[in-house]
Formats: C-alpha cells, sequence, structure tokens
C-alpha cells in the first residue's frame, strides 16, 4: 500500500458474517475521516445492524492535496467503497473549524458569519456547511476543504453524500445516552491527537469542547477546567469515557488519580452487534457509530 512514500495502515478489522455484497443497496456507508485516520462502517438499517468496521492510520500529512492523494489510493485498493449503489452514504469530518448555533438563530445565508466567531477559514478553499443536531436543538456550521468535498462527491455522483462533523456526531451520540440517566455527569471522548468533553442536563446540551493534547498532563489541565466551569467536583461528579484509552492502560490507571468516578461508556444503545464485535472495546468508535443519528 503504497503511494509516493506515503502510506496508510488498516489497523482493525471486523466483518459480521451476515454482511453480504449483494445487499449494498440496503446498507448505510459511513466514513469518518481526520487529518491522521479514516473509519468506515457499514450499517443495516433495518434492524440497526452493524455489519463492518475498518480502522486505518494515515500518515503525517501537510496538506489536503496529499490527504485526497492517499484516500485516492486507499479507495482504488478497496474492495467496497467504490461501490455508488448504498442506500446512503455519511461523512463525517475531524477538524477545529466549526460552531454550535442555537436552531432558533439559524440562518443558512449567515453560516460563514456563524463560523468566522470560532474558527479562520478560506473561502476560497473551503466550504462551509451545516449539520442539523436534533437533541440539543443546535447546527454545527463547519468548514470542509471544497477538493476533498468535490473529490468525494465524484466519487459518488448518482449518490451524493450527506456531510456533517465529528463534533455533530459526538454530541447526537452523548446525548442520546444521556437521555438514559438520572445523573448528569461529565462526558469525555479521548480521540487520537484530541480531546472532547461534552456535558448536558435535561436533556440540554450545556457544555463542548475540543482540545488538542499534546503530553499526558493536558488531559487533567483539560478536564480539571471543565469541572471548574461547570462547578462539579472531582471526587463525586460522575465522569464517562469513550475512546482509544484502554481499561488497563496507564492513562485510565492515572485518570483514576485525579478523578474517583470514572467508568467506560458503552456501545449506542440503538444499535446492534455481533459476536464478531467482541473483540472491540465497547467504548472505542464511538464518534464513528454515532454518524448514523445525522440526518
Amino acid at each position: 500500500m503504497e503511494t509516493t512514500a506515503l502510506t496508510y495502515k488498516l489497523i482493525r478489522k471486523v466483518k459480521d458474517d451476515l454482511f453480504d455484497e449483494e445487499f449494498i443497496h440496503h446498507y448505510h456507508l459511513l466514513i469518518n475521516i481526520g487529518a491522521r485516520d479514516f473509519q468506515l462502517s457499514v450499517i443495516k438499517p433495518d434492524d440497526e445492524k452493524v455489519l463492518l468496521l475498518e480502522d486505518f492510520v494515515l500518515p503525517s500529512l501537510t496538506s489536503n492535496e496529499e490527504l485526497i492523494n492517499i484516500l485516492d489510493h486507499l479507495f482504488d485498493s478497496h474492495a467496497l467503497l467504490k461501490a455508488g449503489f448504498w442506500k446512503k452514504i455519511k461523512v463525517s469530518v475531524k477538524n477545529t473549524k466549526f460552531v454550535q448555533v442555537p436552531q432558533a438563530l439559524f440562518a443558512e445565508a449567515s453560516i460563514a458569519d456563524y463560523l468566522k466567531f470560532n474558527a479562520h477559514f478560506d473561502p476560497a478553499k473551503e466550504d462551509i456547511l451545516a449539520s442539523v443536531n436534533e437533541r440539543s436543538e443546535a447546527v454545527t456550521v463547519f468548514a470542509m476543504s471544497s477538493d476533498l468535498r468535490s473529490w468525494l462527491n465524484g466519487m459518488y455522483p448518482n449518490n451524493p453524500p450527506t456531510f456533517t462533523h465529528q463534533s455533530a456526531a459526538l454530541i447526537e451520540g452523548i446525548m442520546q445516552f444521556a437521555e438514559k440517566r438520572k445523573d448528569s455527569p461529565l462526558f469525555i471522548y479521548v480521540d487520537r491527537f484530541k480531546l472532547h468533553i461534552v456535558a448536558c442536563r435535561d436533556k440540554k446540551l450545556l457544555y463542548y469542547n475540543q482540545f488538542a493534547i499534546k503530553q499526558f498532563s493536558d488531559y487533567i489541565k483539560y478536564i480539571m477546567l471543565v469541572m471548574k466551569s461547570l462547578n462539579m467536583d472531582q471526587q463525586t461528579s460522575q465522569v464517562i469515557l469513550w475512546g482509544y484509552i484502554g481499561k488497563n492502560s496507564p492513562h485510565y490507571h492515572e485518570f483514576y488519580k485525579y478523578i474517583n468516578n470514572v467508568s467506560f461508556g458503552g456501545e449506542p444503545d440503538d444499535l446492534n452487534f455481533g459476536y464478531a464485535f467482541d473483540e472491540v472495546p465497547e467504548h472505542h468508535y464511538f464518534d464513528l457509530y454515532s454518524i448514523h443519528l445525522i440526518d
């Protein structure tokens, strides 16, 4: 898998025995694109069954051109990604160029103005898109590379993808999870190179933000900062954790030194997982799975 000195690596693949290529036209394809990773999942919407999961690590890329180049090679070598007859295709992008706008105040003509409050973007190279979050009654406005969006649309000319943002998927998934709880924990998603923190109460979104992580102490620093701003007590408040952190990892045990009540979140309740997924930790890939909640 080589591309002009750039390589990608498949680090996890899980395929349910029920997956049938003859029925792709009944399936939803979920794609999650980051600067250093790429995931896909296939869901059978009739019974919300997860049939396929693949996780790729990308090299250190310096431009959108390099990202598109390596994705082009990945798609070319993949048995399924270039199929154009999926029932629905949903693409989520992971970046820092986003803002949450209350749905009652949202006006389509002003989306670029909303984003200016929170991010720098180049309108000549980036498209400004919007994704509705029904549970938080907000609209996620985000920037996406125009070339990447055009490339993806060109890959599926007869079935244009629905585009959303990682923050929208996480918020929707976590708020769905929170609906079943009587308490109000702090929700944390540990991504590769990023920390996401969410808080909600009484079915209302209180807080969402993401933080770049350069060293382990950054995790504790940002979590403590957010807990303090929300008047949460690190000794008594519940913290629910998802993401790329192991139950026996040094990082997890270090969390316990500062936060007493940490537990792992599970897979989305509305999705069904066969025995093949028993090997996948339940707290992994929550952002990928939650893309299915975005229309």
